[in-house]
């Protein structure tokens, strides 16, 4: 059996950060599916969200507000007050890391307007600021190569949970096919987010949701699945992200008639209102029959910004388009849709990443989330931009720190490999041993068709209702699923019947959840219900696992601080 001190699930921003508090004085693991360079964090473009000094009219209380009226008022507003408050030292600390940023004239951070937020505040790497920033971390990783494990390429297929403690997680070493425990003091997830569960993502395909799901087995609950974000601009056909950075150095929206179309949705804000509310108001033209030449796409038009901004400000934007749907933005304007984007639900945690289990602070012993896989909630119903990449840095950090403090006074406890390993190996052989005729590709792909035209960007419960019979459904086709591949050196067959597994069974939580929530906050749009209803909604949802292998609903209060839920306005 392996053993660290302490054991890191992710190497994204979330987890490397963590790793760089924690690994000068205990032993520390970072575990990976892919390797570190390929985590998702670097396909974040446009910024990262900081009141730094250098703008003389922004501040942390500014910030702060943004933020809770971002969220729809659902997020927490303690957790939101401390990362924000936090946040200028991360930025700070990056660039002393040697992230390159793109500076103002006089050699400061430059910073840029971003949806949402009342001041332009995104600092930000050109187009490529989530590149910069996981470069940066990686690189400081490296230093501590002496002092850091890094398993490259393992993938975590279970996590060890008895009376409330957490003890390790049971891995597969994805070149051998070999299953190892690995036993740990402690415990931190940060392994990203689940949109791939959607035919229109941006998210890549290792975003399927194996870190919520190893704790949702475990017994913890997850909390607000319901909420997904849906980013206004994704390339037509692909998904793929198009930097909100676009909107924010002046991008127009522009809909089948040629027409500025966001005068009519966002008054004061237009192009840079948060994404749930943009999205909503691309996809009610497309529905509406005012798409481009009636079709489900409206445009990205960045003509008039002209050759030299583009190349020097949004360099990766254009080389998307030329790529991906051969459109040169310089000379056409792009073709886009919206494109699941964002998980705001994910696994409970308080403040310090530490893992609680339901409304009076439980927590589980030893286990930790940070980053997209968590819920704190900063981000409630509805991400501000540029607060994705600052949550994993303010909260890797946080969770570090933490994790440092409790590993001083942790013990190893003991775990039955032998069982372990047998139970993850039964759930394996099952998959590769059954002799079905089922299709994993066709049931993956009527999966993410489902969900995007049924619990997408609108909702109603008739719809819904027809997702999670179809959910359902898939899951029962799945234990007749096909595996040709029974080798074991990158079975890349078997890893994505594993991820499909895990988008199945979370799929059927945030359909659950959001049939459960007759109201419309933040990205959780009911066509059916469409007004928040904060007397009967303003609460998050907890879902667990129940004893028939259904979804149970629970609930807890939102923290409320200095700011009142009030009409959400822009």
């Amino acid at each position: 059996m392996i053993t660290h001190d302490v054991i890191i699930v992710g190497a994204g921003l979330a987890g490397m950060r963590a790793a760089l508090e924690v690994c000068d004085r205990y032993d520390t693991a970072i575990i990976t599916k892919v390797y570190p360079t390929r985590s998702h964090s670097g396909a974040a473009q446009g910024g990262v969200a900081a009141s730094l000094a250098n703008s003389t009219d922004d501040s942390w209380e500014i910030h702060m507000f943004d933020t809770v009226k971002g969220s729809d008022f659902l997020g927490d507003q303690d957790a939101i007050e401390m990362m924000v408050k936090d946040a200028p030292k991360a930025i700070i600390e990056m660039e002393h890391m040697g992230c390159v940023f793109s500076r103002t004239e006089d050699g400061r951070i430059a910073q840029r307007e971003f949806g949402g937020h009342s001041r332009p505040r995104a600092c930000y790497a050109a187009d490529r600021t989530g590149h910069a920033l996981l470069h940066a971390l990686y690189e400081q990783v490296m230093k501590k190569a002496n002092k850091l494990k890094i398993y490259s390429e393992w993938y975590v297929l279970s996590l060890i949970v008895e009376d409330n403690v957490c003890k390790g997680v049971v891995t597969y070493d994805i070149k051998t096919g070999r299953m190892e425990v690995l036993r740990g003091k402690a415990v931190l997830f940060a392994t990203g987010g689940y949109g791939r569960a959607f035919s229109i993502t941006s998210n890549a395909f290792a975003s399927t949701g194996d870190g919520i799901i190893a704790a949702y087995r475990a017994g913890i609950p997850l909390e607000d699945m319901e909420f997904v974000q849906f980013h206004p601009t994704g390339l037509y056909g692909q998904g793929i992200l198009v930097s909100e950075a676009a909107r924010g150095e002046g991008g127009y929206l522009v809909n089948g008639k040629g027409e500025r179309f966001m005068e009519k949705y966002a008054k004061s804000k237009l192009e840079l209102a948060p994404r749930d509310i943009v999205s909503r108001s691309e996809q009610t033209e497309i529905n509406e029959g005012r798409g481009i030449d009636g079709k489900d796409y409206i445009y990205l038009d960045l003509r008039h910004l002209g050759r030299d901004k583009i190349i020097e400000k949004l360099p990766q934007v254009r080389q998307l388009g030329i790529d991906f749907i051969g459109v040169d933005c310089i000379e056409k304007p792009l073709p886009i849709q919206p494109t699941a984007h964002y998980s705001m639900g994910g696994i409970p945690a308080d403040k310090d990443g530490q893992v609680i289990i339901d409304d009076k602070g439980t927590k589980i012993t030893g286990f930790f989330a940070a980053g997209e896989c968590a819920c704190v909630s900063v981000h409630g119903s509805n991400r501000l931009g540029t607060n994705s990449l600052l949550d994993a840095l303010v909260f890797g950090r946080r969770t570090g720190k933490a994790l440092m403090e409790f590993a001083g006074n942790a013990k190893l406890y003991d775990v039955n490999e032998d069982k372990e390993i047998s139970s993850v190996r039964g759930r394996i052989d099952t998959i590769i041993n059954t002799s079905g005729t089922e299709s994993i590709n066709n049931i993956r792909n009527e999966l993410k068709e489902i969900m995007m035209s049924n619990c997408g960007v609108f909702r109603n419960k008739d719809g819904l209702e027809v997702c999670l019979k179809k959910v359902k459904e898939l899951q029962g086709r799945f234990k007749k699923a096909k595996v040709t591949d029974r080798g074991k050196t990158f079975n890349s067959e078997l890893i994505e019947a594993i991820e499909l597994q895990h988008m199945l069974e979370y799929s059927e939580i945030i359909v659950v959840s959001a049939i459960a929530r007759e109201e419309s906050r933040g990205s959780h749009a009911r066509t059916d219900f469409s007004k928040r209803d904060d007397a009967k909604w303003l609460k998050h949802t907890l879902s667990y696992k129940g004893k028939d292998g259904g979804v149970e609903l629970k609930y807890k209060p939102v923290t409320i601080t200095k700011h009142q839920p009030e009409e959400r306005k822009y």
